[in-house]
């Protein structure tokens, strides 16, 4: 792995965990993912405030996060790519691009990122959107070589939208490792991987990816059952999450964060996680 490489890797990972905070929705065009998101620059100082290791963010929103003042602030991960599977109804043609067709890393470069995310869709009867998250990774991983950029790949492997309605995980753990293996094996330096339905799988996830994996959050939850969940899931040798609507729709995000590091890098179960939580003061 080239020195650049492990720098920003160093600067995400705080001994090798992270709890990296997702604000990067404006792509999914999604109203529902929008909630707590309308200001922006409010939600970003706050953030910065509760004191997170990253920020998961866009190009056109990332100059708030890195014109702020202080050496501490987060580390920023940078969406490189938007797709169209998040919404209820299904569209007549599935897609994944680049932000940036032409230099998809140049953004991340511009605005000093430690780290550039994309996603690897797996939808059912959807081969094509597959292979357009292949291409995608493929010239990204390239760059992300030349550039010494980490890269985390985002594999998601999604029941049909008939299901009910809009983009639904689907947890089943030989899915879900098997779309690992082959995200660590195009190249990803981070895997940021959903949840196996049973959180005592999860190392199958773990052992697949041979890299850091990051638990990815998704939709709201009740917060207990989040920090029961997550503890297994550290547990079983999670790395870390990136969790995005479980920290920002809650009335007190700055406690949340407080709770999920402690969890993160002092191996706080999901019991003494909500002690932390509700007696927050700050």
């Amino acid at each position: 792995m080239y020195v650049t490489k492990k720098v920003r890797l160093n600067r995400l990972m705080k001994n090798g965990r992270c709890l990296d905070v997702a604000i990067d929705h404006g792509v999914c065009n999604e109203p529902s993912f929008m909630v707590g998101l309308e200001d922006v620059e409010a939600v970003v100082r706050s953030l910065v405030d509760a004191g997170p290791d990253a920020i998961q963010m866009n190009y056109g929103q990332s100059d708030v996060l890195q014109t702020m003042p202080g050496e501490n602030r987060p580390a920023l991960v940078m969406r490189v790519d938007m797709g169209n599977p998040y919404n209820k109804e299904r569209h007549r043609a599935m897609w994944a691009v680049m932000q940036n067709e032409t230099d998809p890393i140049l953004p991340a470069l511009r605005m000093d990122a430690a780290c550039v995310v994309v996603n690897l869709f797996m939808l059912p009867d959807e081969p094509d959107l597959f292979r357009q998250c292949v291409q995608n990774i493929s010239k990204l991983g390239n760059d992300c070589e030349k550039y010494g950029m980490p890269l985390m790949i985002e594999p998601l492997v999604m029941q049909p939208n008939s299901a009910r309605g809009g983009y639904l995980v689907d947890g089943d753990t030989e899915k879900v490792t098997t779309l690992v293996r082959l995200a660590r094996e195009l190249g990803a330096d981070i895997i940021k991987a959903d949840p196996t339905d049973d959180p005592n799988d999860f190392h199958h996830v773990v052992q697949a990816a041979r890299c850091p994996v990051l638990v990815r959050g998704g939709g709201k939850a009740e917060l207990r059952t989040v920090f029961d969940n997550s503890a297994a899931l550290m547990a079983q040798g999670a790395h870390g999450m990136v969790y995005g609507r479980n920290i920002y729709q809650h009335d007190n995000p700055k406690a949340v964060v407080a709770a999920l590091m402690a969890m993160i890098h002092e191996g706080a179960d999901g019991a003494a996680a909500w002690d932390i939580y509700s007696g927050f003061e700050g």
